[in-house]
């Protein structure tokens, strides 16, 4: 994996360079100039205005008691794509407004939330596709650190209720 980033930050550069050399040529150095600005200030507006699109998502799923796991992964994608904006070069911010694009990011999304669920645990929990957990979570049965039959929940209502009829069998046997 470190190769494999070494790799991207040695060859992006030197192919963003190459490309902004050829539109340049093409075009002429102050339109490929103008070219890149227009770019980064359209995609600048994209990551704010997609932002906030999706910022409004996580607030309206987090007060209907959901958890807005595919929110939290578009806000991550879309800050990417920020980044990408704000690097100068063709290559990055073509990848970034690809990232912009709802329909290319469901899938960039989809693809990332498969890859990752199959790969995280925590605590005994699993991110999976279900299961009796809800919102895409699962128990974890077995193994080190697993549940034998999920957690045990009780109604505080309840523990209130069999603490009450204890101390009243308690009271009935005393006398």
């Amino acid at each position: 994996m470190f190769v494999l980033l070494l790799l991207a930050l040695l060859c992006v550069p030197l192919l963003e360079l190459y490309v902004i050399i050829q539109v340049a040529g093409g075009m002429g150095t102050g339109q490929t100039i103008v070219l890149l600005i227009v770019v980064s200030v359209v995609g600048a507006w994209m990551v704010r205005r997609s932002g906030l699109g999706v910022l409004n998502q996580i607030r309206a799923r987090l007060g209907r008691g959901e958890l807005p796991a595919a929110e939290l992964v578009d806000g991550l994608l879309i800050l990417v794509a920020g980044a990408l904006m704000l690097t100068p070069g063709f290559i990055t911010d073509a990848v970034g407004l690809l990232l912009l694009f709802f329909p290319t990011r469901v899938l960039v999304r989809s693809l990332l939330m498969r890859h990752f669920s199959k790969r995280i645990t925590v605590g005994g929990w699993s991110a999976g596709t279900g299961g009796r957990g809800g919102f895409g979570f699962g128990y974890s049965y077995g193994g080190p650190g697993g549940f034998d039959g999920g957690p045990d929940v009780r109604d505080v209502n309840e523990v209130r209720e069999i603490r009450d009829s204890r101390q009243s069998s308690e009271d009935s046997d005393g006398d």
